[in-house]
């Protein structure tokens, strides 16, 4: 349920699936928005500058298969795209993933099959990525794929050396190197237990830290920084993976929360001998190591060292020769600390731009490599939320942040030598959601942007803004698979309101089409409500809430406190009470609601997933009057059974609140339920465990309190792995709202 990646996890908020109807309709229906191919349109993925910035290349789903994903360019001279590999060519169309790339795939939010990602040569000639298990090299000067390897084990994690001398991979649970040019293969370690891995990176850092790689190369390709982690300490237990025609019982180290986690360890590889020289963590065992980077000149590295009650975070250098290292900022918080990728090196690693809250919202800060402050850059009401990149020969410093309205994304600049500044400067030019990849030293920039009018488009930009051209313009007009929906296309309407303790709350609302005067309409609560999450904002709508609109619901999404991009304070309000404040805020929301002639407050709904599918149950146990009827997906009912990072980020230690944890569980409130509740579950879910289900069922039958439950052989914590379970899910809660709020 990582905050850095939570979009991607509420999947039945999620309007990336759909399918094509050539014939005009009147509206959308579930069986047209999950069938076949995407009525978004051709949406690109992957996008990567080549590194002279002369071509983006990037993902798109094969013809035959939308599943499948090749290998595609886009060249700038001559603005046209073409396709480079196509992944079935190599495959023959069939594909086994091994289960640690299974886990992988599940930990990284990845649901394509084909070539899920690949990594450039430096000189820009070459393109390296994984298919199948073994490794390919794509030639752009012969347009030519070499095999690489042919090995029956899985190779995992592999990309080009920064020279491109080597190419590396993680092959089990260790680091290996082929030579580019002798093809000889080395692998360079040990470890003599099999709870041990070396350049992995351990669960906790794929699912909450944002960190899918546990091995770094320096520039000069001289060194490898890598962790070594050990999970002996943490409880092996089978979980049942229940399929169609039987189970399978997986024996998997989870670290719940109150439990120990893995032991990690720091080293510096050195290339030539082989030698590990490992870092001194301090005296703390029980850390987290979500960050590691390489200062440019290969001097050593910089790493973050967060302690386990994620209310301090270190940013230390290591030497690359000593391992000794030094300290050189600490950020410490009351509540906790969000981790971000905003660390950028200047002049060669002796300044460093640092993004921290320690204003309250996420701000730039100017550094010298000795942790002196230099100046600090951005401030305001406001937040820095993506990418920084600087240009130091004009001395400006670029990132994403929501400077002028929470509801967009923006590119902004600063100067480097900027005081606070409160009013950056804004680059990108449509109001609207922008996420934004800039080339190396701030020449251009990919711009992947939609809104509420406009599906995803993708285009390159000079960094004043203007358009160089399109990759991708997917734009609404004849023949673009929703144009035959575009007449009965509703549009969200956006607005605020206050909490009882005078917070803003923004939410976004559909209104049913041709709303007849003086009738009253049955509403759907789309929530997540969950802190690093940001629902309600100026994007390509939800085609699963056109759905709804259209069939005459009102649908009505608000961002409650514990959500993300307004500062700490707001964020804040959840720690060590989770399931409170949250649900008083979407009360708030409901409360607003009857002051609108058009709404049914006697027929509303509630629905979310994952965390969402935990403030479903919160809704209908503690605000009875509000909803009558909920749907609950994959929910958490009690965080003793979450993970470690994730949950003690919000409600501390098991040891130190058993009161804490009691209170924001579900089971003190279920005998509160009077409406119909529906629970749905993957029954291979390796997140939110099927336990959590399990337990709550088990309560509910106890106290002979009536609800429904579906559950989905198979299907892990995503739900709808295949466009006809897809359907399933989407239908199954269609069909409940309409027996029992129409």
């Amino acid at each position: 349920m990582s905050a850095m990646r939570i979009f991607l996890k509420i999947v039945f908020i999620s309007a990336s699936f759909a399918a094509f109807s050539a014939k005009a309709s009147d509206g959308l229906t579930i069986k047209e928005i999950t069938e076949n191919g995407s009525l978004n349109g051709s949406v690109p993925r992957g996008l990567k500058f080549s590194p002279d910035g002369a071509r983006v290349t990037f993902l798109k789903s094969s013809d035959e298969d939308a599943r499948v994903l090749d290998l595609w360019e886009y060249n700038l001279a001559e603005k046209k795209a073409q396709l480079l590999v196509k992944a079935s060519d190599i495959t023959g169309g069939e594909e086994e993933l091994s289960e640690e790339e299974r886990g992988r795939r599940e930990r990284m939010r990845i649901t394509n099959l084909g070539i899920v990602d690949f990594s450039w040569s430096r000189e820009g000639d070459k393109l390296l990525f994984p298919l199948g298990g073994d490794l390919y090299e794509y030639s752009l000067n012969d347009r030519k794929t070499n095999r690489l390897t042919n090995n029956p084990e899985y190779e995992l994690d592999s990309r080009f050396s920064p020279n491109g001398n080597y190419v590396s991979y993680i092959e089990n649970d260790n680091i290996h190197v082929v030579d580019v040019k002798t093809k000889s293969h080395k692998t360079l370690t040990m470890s003599n237990s099999p709870t041990i891995k070396n350049g992995v990176a351990e669960f906790i850092a794929m699912e909450e830290m944002d960190r899918d790689t546990g091995y770094w190369w320096s520039n000069d390709e001289k060194y490898i920084a890598y962790i070594q982690f050990d999970e002996k300490n943490i409880d092996e237990r089978g979980r049942y993976e229940i399929v169609r025609d039987g189970f399978n019982v997986l024996r998997e180290r989870y670290p719940r929360a109150g439990s120990k986690n893995v032991t990690v360890k720091l080293g510096i590889l050195e290339l030539s001998s082989g030698e590990t020289k490992w870092v001194d963590l301090g005296d703390e065992e029980d850390v987290y190591l979500p960050r590691v980077k390489w200062v440019p000149d290969s001097s050593g590295v910089f790493f973050q060292k967060e302690n386990r009650g994620q209310t301090k975070l270190e940013l230390i250098f290591a030497d690359a020769n000593t391992a000794s290292t030094r300290s050189v900022i600490m950020e410490t918080s009351d509540t906790w600390i969000n981790l971000n990728h905003g660390l950028t090196f200047l002049k060669n690693g002796y300044e460093f731009l640092w993004q921290s809250e320690r204003s309250g919202f996420s701000h730039i800060y100017h550094y010298k490599n000795d942790g002196s402050l230099i100046n600090q850059l951005t401030d305001g009401d406001w937040v820095v939320n993506g990418s920084i990149a600087a240009n130091e020969e004009k001395g400006e410093v670029y990132f994403i942040g929501n400077a002028t309205d929470y509801l967009e994304r923006h590119l902004y600049s600063v100067p480097l030598n900027s005081n606070k500044e409160k009013k950056p400067k804004k680059i990108s030019k449509r109001a609207g959601w922008h996420t934004v990849s800039i080339a190396g030293g701030g020449q251009s920039y990919i711009d992947n942007f939609s809104n509420p009018e406009t599906p995803p488009q993708v285009s390159i930009h000079n960094m004043d803004g203007s358009r160089l051209m399109w990759i991708e313009e997917n734009q609404l007009k004849q023949g673009h698979p929703y144009y035959a929906y575009k007449q009965s296309h509703i549009y969200p309407e956006f607005g605020v309101i206050e909490n009882n303790d005078g917070d803003e709350l923004h939410y976004q609302m559909y209104k049913p089409a041709n709303m007849e005067k003086g009738k009253k309409y049955p509403v759907i609560f789309a929530l997540y409500g969950g802190p690093g999450s940001q629902l309600v904002r100026k994007s390509w709508g939800n085609l699963l809430h056109q759905v709804w609109a259209q069939d005459g619901y009102v649908v009505f999404t608000l961002d409650n406190r514990g959500t993300s991009n307004k500062g700490t304070k707001f964020a804040g309000a959840v720690y060590r009470h989770m399931g409170k404040y949250e649900v008083e805020d979407q009360v708030a929301g409901a409360e607003y609601l009857k002051t609108l002639d058009f709404i049914d407050m006697e027929n509303v709904g509630v629905q979310g997933h994952s965390y969402g599918g935990y403030m479903v149950l919160m809704s209908m146990f503690t605000a009875p009057n509000v909803f009558k009827a909920g749907v609950s997906g994959a929910p958490v009912t009690d965080w003793r059974l979450y993970d470690t990072h994730y949950t003690e980020r919000f409600l501390g230690h098991t040891e130190g609140g058993k009161d804490v944890y009691d209170k924001s569980s579900v089971f003190p409130y279920v005998e509160g339920l009077k409406g119909k509740l529906l629970v749905l579950h993957g029954m291979a879910d390796d997140n939110v465990l099927f336990n959590h289900t399990s337990m709550l069922l088990d309560e509910m039958q106890q106290k002979a309190i009536q609800f429904d439950f579906m559950a989905y052989p198979g299907q892990t914590h995503r739900l709808g792995s295949d466009r006809m379970r897809r359907r399933h899910v989407y239908e199954t809660m269609k069909r409940y709202f309409d027996d029992h709020l129409k």
